[in-house]
Formats: structure tokens, C-alpha cells, sequence
């Protein structure tokens, strides 16, 4: 068990997009929830094709809605899975990236990563790699 959560931790997962490959590691040790449904998703091909339908100059871009609309998305439990926040996880840099949600334990599969530190968005979302 451990061995195996200890090579989950050093998982990453590479995003082959329009502009470019964007690499995240995951941190599985942290956010185990987070972590396995994004790593599932992955794997299931479930983000093929999804458009960063939300993009904010210096704040975050988004994607994970395969609908396209930014009101799509499910976990691979099929519901919503509760938020894992830390207070040693911050969104300090550019590059963080969290589970985006329509308030308290709604994660499901849309995500965003940050283009600059936004500390407004600590405790409020779960984040899950950079």
C-alpha cells in the first residue's frame, strides 16, 4: 500500500494541446480524491477534445467540460466528490492547478490552471498539482 502511494505521488500527466504539451504533476499524497478521478478521467480519454471554454488574461484558463459550455462535467463516480484543501497548498504561482466548482464539495472533472498567484482562491478550491 504504501510503495503504491508513494509512486502515485510522483505521478504526472502531460496535456497534449493546440499550443503545446502543458505537464502536471499530481499531488497524490495531498489530494487522493482529486488525484484519482483526474488520473481516471485521463486514461478513460475523457478530456479528448475539451475546449478551454474560460480564458482570463493573468488570472486562470479552464477546461473539463467535454459540452464546451463551462456547465458540464462529471466525476468517475458519477457525482459530485468533496473538496480536499490544505492549508500547505496555495495558489502562490503561475501554474496551479485546481479543481474548479460551483461552491463547497461540488468537484467534479473541469479544472484551471493559474497564470499568476491569486491567494484569494486559497482554501476554496482543491488543488491537485501544478
Amino acid at each position: 500500500s504504501l510503495s503504491v502511494r508513494f509512486v502515485l505521488s510522483l505521478q504526472s500527466v502531460t496535456l497534449h494541446t493546440d499550443l503545446g504539451d502543458i505537464k502536471i504533476e499530481l499531488f497524490c499524497e495531498s489530494c487522493p480524491k482529486a488525484a484519482e478521478n483526474f488520473m481516471a478521467l485521463c486514461a478513460s480519454d475523457y478530456y479528448n477534445g475539451c475546449l478551454f471554454h474560460r480564458n482570463i488574461k493573468g488570472f486562470m484558463v479552464q477546461t473539463g467540460d467535454p459540452t464546451g459550455t463551462g456547465k458540464g462535467g462529471e466525476s468517475i463516480w458519477g457525482a459530485k466528490f468533496a473538496d480536499e484543501l490544505r492549508d500547505d497548498l496555495k495558489h502562490s504561482v503561475r501554474g496551479v492547478v485546481s479543481m474548479a466548482n460551483n461552491g463547497p464539495n461540488t468537484n467534479a472533472s473541469q479544472f484551471f490552471i493559474t497564470y499568476a498567484k491569486q491567494p484569494h482562491l486559497d482554501l476554496k478550491y482543491t488543488i491537485f498539482g501544478n
